[in-house]
């Protein structure tokens, strides 16, 4: 079985001052991982990508 591992990267709406850091990796096949950079082994929400891509439009 290949394992993709999620390629991280900082979400475009985060501040660039160091404080409310989002990251997100969209590399895996139908869902789309969140989590706190502050916090990596805190938890991870997890979207589909219909669903990510409604609540990046709700902004």
């Amino acid at each position: 079985m290949d394992l993709i591992e999620p390629r991280w990267r900082t979400a475009s709406r985060s501040s660039n001052n160091g404080g409310d850091c989002v990251e997100v990796a969209d590399n895996l096949p139908g869902r789309v991982l969140v989590r706190d950079s502050k916090d990596r082994t805190g938890g991870t929400l997890s979207f589909t990508p219909d669903a990510w891509r409604a609540f990046v439009a709700a902004r």
